[in-house]
């Protein structure tokens, strides 16, 4: 062992608190890369494998040599206080800087020029804030002794978790003074992948990939509760069986709530984490990420917004509610189980909504060819930055798909931010048609491994190693294929049927519209209180189980709502109206003039009330759901509803499916200004959050 390889290994120790641990093969190679030749590296090794003990120690040899401070580029910004601990136990000053501490940047800042931080810490859309380009990154970028890009597949287009904001880092390192190391590491790459990331990362990149089996995590596939309550009763009655702490993730948000929700009730300690959040909500993840690690919980249901980051390698089990789209995302998941257990277990469960899930995620890896030139056609014809709510009230696009796609065309040069708004650069643009198909070809193929994932006699981890382009994925040995059994007991029946039951009274509140979408010329500001309507209720989500199925076969099949589901309809009204209104009404369709006029009869049959054809379309309009922002759908129902005053009392609005919830507003509106005292909107289903 010579002087700097003992050197590293006093650093591990130090990481790790033991004196017994030994490198990993390829984590010292690495480190001496880093430090002694100042290479670019690329790391792919599986969780647990030690890829933050490589750039820790790394850090920590640097700045002992003089050099400026790493600065760590990753998307966990939620699992970043876990980096900052792990980086003290070897005496490393760390600090993040992120939108939640805002109120920190200063003290950071003068920390820097005293030159007494060893790590910072940014997530990629920092790169994006032109604050942070013009007045940190010229301070950190020109004294930066290493840049560390974290789960670095995702400056792919081939990699499962493709980040636009991840293309800049390719920008920044070309930026970089000469001889500062890069390392990028990443759980899940294959060759595409690989190929891919080493090119952006910049010339003589040194590849340093090793084998992704996990000894001891017991893979099993359960396709026979493809229906959401036997997928319920399953987690509740076998959840307690598992060993230790573990994860159930969810491909919604929606099902995370409502997994969650469920185990509690069958006395499972278990918490939530989702992506996105106010600061609070930030805080609360955090603490929740806290009590899972410290073992105070069974369990937390997670969608895969619960990355790597985090210290927690005695994970029992993963279990995943429904199905991930590809191979690589499930291996990636399911490796967090067991890293430091002789066996844990990785359990896929999969439903009958997976297919329609994935497709809707597939959809919106890219804009249409049609959606980038209308954008850039508003912007050739501006004579100054445009806003975002001027871009949307100028083109039919989602609010979330329009921000994703001004952030594609910001890092390729197209468009450029200027305050507020954007601007068209001189760039020529051509849309990369060949380049869009072939990922999404290869997204079918993924999704269509992924379901051959269930169906393959052979071993299970050695399948997934095969489509990692592993060299020696051998048997494993432990997965259900090769033992011969699958962990758990079947369904319990009773639960079976209190899941059927909480799934069909698994009701969506309907909020209020408050305010109006700014930009907009026909109305503006908030929403008068005496025109607003109240909050409401749906019977059920458009693309979930209960009654889901049944209102979908009603509306795009029979063209008739069966009894069962409006007896069901009349028992929320009941179960959910605080205060019920005197009288029923109802939104009027050109297209289905008879669909929800018949729907409003029989519940006001139900509920005793009378019904009144209360409200006129006045003029023509298109589907609503053909409408992709607010602007557009206010200004397709703007003034097409007519209300005969005078009106009294309060009313049920009702109407079959609740979109984007303007059509409600407009209409109560009229209804309000004709003289209702209030307007409760009810629905059969919601395609809303």
């Amino acid at each position: 062992m010579d002087d700097i390889e003992a050197e590293a290994t006093a650093h591990l120790h130090a990481l790790t608190d033991r004196d017994d641990v030994a490198f990993h093969e390829g984590q010292f190679p690495a480190i001496r890369e880093l430090v002694e030749d100042r290479r670019r590296v690329l790391v792919v090794q599986r969780t647990g494998w030690g890829k933050s003990a490589v750039y820790f120690i790394a850090t920590r040899m640097l700045r002992d040599r003089g050099a400026g401070p790493t600065l760590l580029v990753s998307p966990l910004i939620a699992l970043m206080d876990n980096q900052v601990e792990a980086a003290a136990r070897m005496g490393l000053r760390a600090a993040v800087v992120n939108s939640t501490n805002r109120d920190e940047w200063d003290d950071i800042k003068d920390r820097l020029d005293a030159d007494e931080i060893d790590l910072v810490l940014i997530s990629e859309q920092r790169l994006a804030n032109p604050v942070f380009r013009d007045e940190w990154l010229p301070q950190v970028g020109s004294r930066v002794g290493l840049v560390v890009v974290d789960e670095v597949h995702c400056i792919s287009d081939w990699g499962h978790d493709f980040r636009p904001h991840y293309r800049r880092i390719g920008r920044f390192l070309t930026r970089l003074p000469v001889g500062v190391p890069v390392i990028g590491c990443t759980a899940t790459a294959n060759d595409r992948v690989v190929a891919d990331v080493a090119a952006q990362l910049g010339d003589d990149i040194l590849t340093i990939r090793g084998e992704l089996a996990r000894d001891g995590l017991r893979l099993e596939v359960h396709t026979d509760k493809r229906r959401a309550d036997a997928r319920l009763a399953w987690l509740a009655g076998n959840i307690p069986r598992f060993p230790g702490t573990g994860i159930v993730y969810c491909l919604t948000v929606r099902d995370v709530f409502l997994v969650a929700e469920f185990l509690r009730d069958h006395g499972i300690d278990c918490g939530e984490y989702v992506g996105g959040g106010r600061e609070a909500e930030v805080a609360e993840k955090k603490a929740t990420l806290q009590a899972f690690i410290r073992n105070e919980m069974k369990c937390i249901v997670a969608t895969s917004a619960l990355g790597m980051g985090y210290d927690k390698p005695d994970v029992g089990f993963v279990i995943h509610y429904q199905m991930p789209q590809s191979p690589i995302a499930y291996y990636q998941q399911v490796g967090r189980a067991g890293r430091a257990l002789d066996e844990s277990h990785g359990i896929l469960l999969s439903g009958t909504e997976d297919r329609d899930i994935q497709d809707w995620f597939i959809s919106q890896a890219f804009p249409a060819e049609e959606e980038v030139d209308a954008i850039l056609a508003v912007l050739d014809d501006a004579e100054d930055p445009v806003s975002r709510g001027k871009l949307a009230v100028r083109v039919n696009i989602g609010t979330s798909r329009l921000d994703n796609l001004m952030v594609q065309l910001e890092v390729e040069g197209i468009a450029e931010k200027v305050g507020s708004g954007w601007i068209r650069t001189f760039k020529p643009w051509v849309y990369p048609r060949e380049r869009v198909d072939q990922v999404n070809t290869w997204r079918r193929e993924e999704q269509a491994a992924m379901e051959e994932y269930q169906r393959i006699d052979g071993c299970r981890m050695a399948y997934l190693r095969r489509l990692l382009d592993d060299p020696q994925p051998g048997p494993c040995g432990v997965c259900d294929n090769c033992r011969g059994e699958r962990f758990g007991t079947d369904p319990d029946t009773a639960v079976m049927a209190e899941a059927d039951e909480r799934l069909l009274h698994d009701y969506a509140a309907v909020g209020r519209r408050k305010q109006w979408p700014a930009g907009l010329d026909e109305v503006s500001g908030r929403i008068p209180a005496d025109e607003q309507a109240d909050d409401g209720w749906c019977l059920t989500r458009w693309d979930g189980a209960g009654w889901g199925p049944s209102v979908r076969k009603g509306k795009q099949e029979d063209a008739h709502f069966d009894d069962a589901l409006v007896d069901a309809f009349a028992a929320m009204c009941v179960a959910s109206i605080t205060s019920m209104p005197e009288w029923i009404t109802f939104i009027p369709s050109e297209r289905h003039p008879d669909l929800v006029p018949g729907l409003a009869r029989r519940l006001g049959e139900r509920l005793g009330l009378p019904v009144r054809d209360a409200i006129t379309k006045v003029r023509p309009t298109e589907p609503q759901t053909g409408m992709q922002n607010s602007h557009a759908q206010v200004r397709n129902i703007w003034d097409a509803f007519a209300v005969e005053p005078p009106i009294e009392g309060s009313c049920l609005l009702v109407d079959d499916v609740i979109d984007s919830k303007w059509t409600i507003t407009v209409a109560a509106r009229a209804l309000r200004r004709a003289g209702a005292e209030r307007v409760v909107p009810v629905g059969l289903a919601t395609t809303g959050p």
